[in-house]
Order: structure tokens, then C-alpha cells, then sequence
């Protein structure tokens, strides 16, 4: 896999300093969807400071990809892009078989990639509903069912799958990504069970996070409704929400088993 020769650095997102490192990561190959968006680039980088290998995500969107990965690079981080349809079988298929003869088989896999939109149910057409439904909880099923047999194969690995507070408190006008994102509580909670102690299964359930997944909607009226009963009284950023995510894929979150942590700022008290 030959380096690019210029190694351009657009603004993208850095891991801060006080990101803690985990020495369990370094060298594990990790995977995560949806990983140009806000979120997906703070988790890459809260993965790169503990030296682990990182597979940057995308569909459609091959320049930044490359342009992301070679920023990756220059500052010393194993990095590999890779593109494909979550919600499709055989995309995700050919992705991990790319993975594993490009850097090796996935140690980690992060869920991140996911797709909301407003929408009131007696409202939805049926294929409204399913495009949410397609990406936020079949395209969670697709990505962990093609890694999972290697893992067993190997006996270890960790999954993280990114749900919602909107889960468990429920949101007018998104129906659909409530579903979506209660049902990703539900497979991982069963998963953990299924594929535990070897596998570790866990998941993360942010509230509002300020990133450009929220910009479509995001007015201020908006941004005042979703973060008013919140203790925090505000949005959370990327890189208050990656951290977590690296430490229940390390060695240190190893009494974590189909949990759901609750990073949301007060949103939801479990």
C-alpha cells in the first residue's frame, strides 16, 4: 500500500490532549462506519493516540477519505480507507474481505454510521421508514454479522455500537431513529450474550452532539428543545464522546458486557 505524495492536513478534528491512551489498542485493527462525519473522526482519534490501526469509513466520498487518511499518516498513524453501503449484504461483505487482506482482520468494530431525519409516523411512507430503519439498525446487524466469524475464529475482539438517549426517552417527529436506535440497544444487549466473554458487546447512547449530522434541522429553536432538560444545559462535542467509545473497545472496559452507557449530559438517568 504505497503513501500518497503529498499528505495534505485540512482542519479535521484532533483527539485533545487529554485523551487517555490505552496501551491495549496499539496495533488492533479498527474499524469505524461513518467514520468522516463529527463523531466517526473524534473516534478515529481517540483510537490513534493508543497507536491502534485505523479503517476510515465512507460511501461516496473517496477524496476526503484519502485526504483523511493521509493526514492520519503524517502523524504517525496506521491508517487504510475503505468504502461501502451498510445497508447492503454484499457491500459490507467485500469491505471486510478488503480489510482483512489489506491490514489484517478486525479486532474492532465501531457503528457509528447513521441517518436521521424528522418525521412525524402518520406521516412515513414505508420507505421513509425503512431507509432509517436500513441504515441504524440493519446496517449495525450487516457490519457485526461479517466480522463476527473471524472473531470467534480468533476468540477475541469488541464491538461498540452507537445508539441514542432518544431510545429510551422517545423524540417527537423521529420515530423511525427512536426505533431505529432502541432496537441497536436490544441486539447488543442479546449479542453480548450470544458472543460473550470473548467478545465484548457494548454500546454508547449520546444525547444532542454538535456536529454536522444535526445542521439539516439544527435551528437554535431546536438546539434550545433538545438540550432544555439536560443537566448540562448544552450540546456535547465530538471529543467528549469518542473517549468512552475507546475505552470499552480496550482491555480496561473488559468488565463491560452489553452495557449501554448513557453519555448524554443528564438526558437520561440509568
Amino acid at each position: 500500500m504505497n503513501e500518497p505524495a503529498t499528505t495534505p492536513t485540512p482542519p479535521f478534528p484532533v483527539a485533545p490532549p487529554t485523551t487517555t491512551v490505552h496501551p491495549s489498542l496499539r496495533g488492533r485493527t479498527v474499524l469505524v462506519t461513518g467514520a468522516l462525519g463529527g463523531l466517526g473522526a473524534a473516534i478515529v482519534d481517540a483510537f490513534a493516540v493508543s497507536g491502534a490501526s485505523v479503517v476510515v469509513h465512507h460511501i461516496g466520498q473517496r477524496t476526503e477519505a484519502e485526504a483523511r487518511v493521509a493526514h492520519l499518516r503524517a502523524a504517525g498513524t496506521s491508517a487504510y480507507a475503505v468504502e461501502a453501503d451498510v445497508t447492503d449484504w454484499d457491500s459490507v461483505a467485500a469491505m471486510t474481505d478488503e480489510i482483512r487482506e489489506a491490514v489484517g482482520p478486525v479486532d474492532v468494530l465501531v457503528n457509528n454510521a447513521g441517518f436521521m431525519a424528522p418525521g412525524r409516523l402518520a406521516d412515513l411512507s414505508l420507505a421513509e421508514w425503512r431507509r432509517t430503519l436500513s441504515v441504524d439498525l440493519d446496517g449495525v446487524f450487516l457490519c457485526c454479522r461479517h466480522v463476527l466469524g473471524p472473531m470467534l475464529a480468533r476468540g477475541t475482539g469488541a464491538i461498540v455500537n452507537v445508539s441514542s438517549q432518544l431510545a429510551f426517552k422517545g423524540a417527537r417527529d423521529y420515530t423511525s431513529y427512536c426505533a431505529a436506535k432502541a432496537g441497536v440497544a436490544g441486539l447488543t444487549r442479546a449479542l453480548a450474550r450470544e458472543v460473550g466473554p470473548a467478545i465484548r458487546v457494548n454500546a454508547i447512547a449520546p444525547g444532542p452532539v454538535d456536529t454536522p449530522f444535526i445542521t439539516p434541522w439544527a435551528t437554535e429553536e431546536w438546539k434550545r428543545e433538545r438540550t432544555g432538560d439536560l443537566v448540562i444545559g448544552r450540546l456535547a462535542t465530538p471529543e467528549e464522546i469518542a473517549p468512552t467509545v475507546a475505552f470499552l473497545a480496550s482491555d480496561d472496559g473488559a468488565l463491560f458486557q452489553g452495557q449501554v452507557l448513557h453519555l448524554n449530559g443528564g438526558g437520561v438517568m440509568a
